[in-house]
């Protein structure tokens, strides 16, 4: 399986989905992030405000910031190459770099005997 890495423009928090306005691109992003973790697949994902030092260790990107600035983020990286600039994958992106079926870009749920988990069993 590929590794793939985000290296994001600078953000509010690590995922970016807070405030008062929350970006959809953003919301759409965190969702299939986590959910690839759920199924065991890992995504690394940096923002500049929380990881300003690997911005500048990791020699891809700080060559590409020096060279065309933070207007290039956000930047995907995936086996060490860099894949997309200016925009994050799409979810077709996503299952295509990592070799992932589509099943695992969304939630999944385990429903036995109809028992949705909560307490009462009625959600």
């Amino acid at each position: 399986m590929s590794q793939m890495v985000i290296f994001e423009p600078a953000m509010c928090c690590d995922t970016g989905v807070c405030g008062p306005s929350v970006d959809q691109e953003l919301l759409r992003l965190s969702t299939v992030l986590n959910n690839l973790k759920d199924q065991g697949v890992l995504v690394e994902r940096y923002n500049l405000t929380n990881n300003p030092q690997i911005f500048v260790d990791n020699q891809t990107i700080n060559t590409i910031l020096n060279e065309e600035g933070v207007e290039a983020l956000p930047v995907t990286i995936v086996d060490g190459k860099v894949f997309k600039k200016q925009a994050y994958p799409t979810n077709e992106e996503i299952k295509e770099q990592l070799n992932v079926p589509a099943s695992h870009l969304t939630a999944q749920f385990n429903v036995i005997n109809n028992d949705c988990g909560c307490d009462d069993g009625c959600c």
